[in-house]
């Protein structure tokens, strides 16, 4: 039976999530029991799209990066993939209504990370659109189950929150984009005249996403609401860490993190305040 393969394939994607992220798989733990699946096989597909690009360094990646576009659009359309990452996403995408067209843009994006980029504001609004912004958009099929009005209330916040994730990414990975990948995002900006004037100006524009998206993770549905308001602390604690640094620290080798016992914190604190209605 197909039922038995599907459910190896969410596993596979579960640990997928797990095995590369403790950020978003404790949140996703958090959600309930019925958007788990669908989220880890979101992430799945995201993840091993984006480690074809910053990863696997020593293969043909826009052959590899083709392969998966084609695989991808096959398993859609048969509604199966011998790939167990892309047979829970298929799956999901048919149960939830997800849209070819967020698909269609994500692998967009990771096309663009296949060549060396001069990133200017319209590219740059075009890349995170289709990193991040749809990314948000996909998950956001799942918590609606379907219930179009309260999609259309939340696409702009969630695509501001998706956005928020992205440009912190970016900041915390300034270095290294820009020495091993030969990436620099941020639209205009020169590392060589990176002070405190510059990363005030990109965390301006980052506050904004992560206001907005506040706003939208209030009206969540319940059983989404904690788990994406932990990703948010999370990221929005991440972010206060790096206002805090000067601006030639997020030029050094060594990446900025939340230490786990600070994670454990902030799950506590964020509980409190999602249980008391404190959002």
């Amino acid at each position: 039976m197909k039922a038995i393969y599907d459910k190896v394939s969410y596993k596979i994607s579960k640990l997928t999530t797990r095995t590369y992220t403790t950020s978003f798989s404790l949140g996703i733990r958090l959600f309930d029991k019925k958007f788990h699946d669908p989220i880890y096989a979101i992430y799945g597909f995201v993840r091993l799209a984006d480690e074809i690009v910053d990863s696997f360094h020593d293969y043909d990646k826009e052959t590899l990066m083709a392969e998966f576009r084609r695989e991808t659009v096959l398993a859609i359309e048969r509604k199966i993939s011998l790939n167990p990452i892309l047979n829970s996403f298929q799956e999901t995408v048919h149960r939830y209504g997800i849209e070819w067209n967020h698909i269609d843009r994500f692998l967009k994006s990771m096309e663009m990370d296949l060549d060396k980029i001069e990133y200017n504001q319209m590219l740059y609004e075009d890349y995170i659109l289709g990193s991040a912004e749809v990314v948000g958009l996909m998950c956001l099929h799942v918590f609606s189950e379907g219930d179009r009005q309260k999609y259309e209330e939340l696409r702009h916040p969630a695509m501001r929150l998706g956005s928020a994730f992205q440009k912190i990414n970016f900041f915390r990975d300034l270095n290294n984009d820009h020495q091993h990948l030969g990436r620099t995002y941020f639209p205009g900006l020169d590392l060589n005249h990176f002070d405190s004037k510059a990363k005030a100006q990109i965390e301006v524009d980052i506050e904004k996403d992560f206001r907005d998206g506040l706003n939208g993770i209030r009206m969540l549905p319940a059983g989404a609401r904690y788990g994406v308001y932990v990703a948010y602390v999370y990221y929005y604690n991440l972010f206060k860490k790096i206002k805090r640094l000067q601006a030639k620290r997020l030029l050094e080798d060594k990446r900025i993190r939340i230490p786990n016992s600070s994670k454990y914190l902030l799950l506590i604190s964020s509980y409190m305040r999602f249980r008391f209605n404190m959002l």
